[in-house]
This record gives structure tokens, C-alpha cells and sequence, in this order.
């Protein structure tokens, strides 16, 4: 189907996220954040031909999957996370969120503008949605709360949110994951 844009779209998602896979998990199987992964080991060809194929894709009315790319490119195409630009990716999460109203997509969205803006403004957005009863089993929302408030030093509310994802997490690496931030930020208070 190569002349249906959100198929490339697709396509060009698939690519840019699997360039990262080989830096997605420690040697145990647990993930690893994008902050935290090696970007000289991702694979430079599958982002180059995820990248070549999302410009087929981009057009004025692109599609939910080709937006995810557009955001997914961003992120491979910055040397850190510092030099990310969080701005257009807030913008293509503002274009994802009229394209499909999700409440997930605005969980994303919250974080890149904590990115942006900082941990506190992200939070605020965090909050806002913890109202939303399609998120009630969203551990990511918890998890991500509790990432911000780290970053805030408010410690005693962070180690309460990594413990309300704990709950609610499904699968054992992204648990054994939490549980060490946990681990990590429960140490640190205590020295």
C-alpha cells in the first residue's frame, strides 16, 4: 500500500522506534528510560529510513500513526534528551490529541510539556487528569506523576505515586522498573 500516507506513516513508526530497541532494556530485561539510553548504540539505518519515509508520509492532514512518527523522530533525531525539541513535540501531541481524544495521549502530552516547561507546569497537567475515571488503572500516570515530583524533591508524595503504580502496573519488568526507582528514591531520602 505504499500510496496510503498513514501506512507509511505506520511504517515509518515502526522503524524509528525499533532503532531504539537495543537500548530500551538493561541486561535483566528491565526497560530503561529514553533519558537514560545509550543513543550511540541505536541503529542509524532504521532511523534513516524511518525518517525518509515519514517525510512521504507528512502531508497537511496526516494521520494518527504518521503524528506518532513525526514525535518519534524528534526524539531519535536529538543528540540528548536536553536537545530534544520539546516544543514541536508538544505541538504534534496538541495535533495527535484532536486527531484521537485520548486520555493516554494526554498522559504523553502532560510529560513533554514538563519537558518543556518544567516538572512543576507538568504536573499541574498531570493532576487535571487524574480525574478521569478511563485512567483509574493507567499506571503510567502515577509512574509519571511520580517521576515530577522526584524532580520537585517532594519525595514523600513521589514515593506514595511510585507506589500507586506499583498497584496498578501489569507486567513484571515495567514493576521490577518502578520498584527500583522506588528502591533508588527511598535511599536517597534516607541518607
Amino acid at each position: 500500500m505504499p500510496e496510503e500516507r498513514e501506512v507509511t506513516g505506520l511504517l515509518a513508526l515502526m522503524l524509528l522506534t525499533d532503532a531504539r530497541r537495543p537500548t530500551r532494556v538493561d541486561a535483566d530485561g528491565l526497560p530503561i528510560s529514553l533519558e537514560d539510553q545509550d543513543r550511540a548504540r541505536w541503529d542509524m539505518r532504521l532511523i534513516g529510513e524511518g525518517s525518509q519515509l515519514l517525510g512521504q508520509a507528512l502531508d497537511h492532514d496526516a494521520g494518527y500513526y504518521t503524528i506518532q512518527a513525526a514525535i518519534a523522530a524528534l526524539h531519535v533525531e536529538a543528540p540528548t534528551v536536553e536537545h530534544t525539541d520539546w516544543a514541536q513535540i508538544v505541538a504534534l501531541y496538541d495535533l495527535l490529541l484532536v486527531r484521537a481524544c485520548s486520555p493516554v495521549v494526554a498522559v504523553a502530552r502532560a510529560v513533554a510539556v514538563a519537558m518543556r516547561d518544567g516538572p512543576t507546569i507538568g504536573l499541574s497537567l498531570l493532576e487535571e487528569l487524574a480525574g478521569d475515571a478511563r485512567l483509574r488503572h493507567y499506571h503510567p500516570l502515577p509512574a509519571a506523576r511520580a517521576e515530577l515530583l522526584r524532580r520537585l524533591s517532594r519525595h514523600d508524595e513521589a514515593i506514595a505515586a511510585y507506589r500507586q503504580a506499583l498497584d496498578l502496573v501489569g507486567n513484571e519488568p515495567e514493576r521490577s522498573y518502578l520498584a527500583r526507582r522506588l528502591d533508588d528514591l527511598t535511599e536517597n531520602v534516607a541518607k
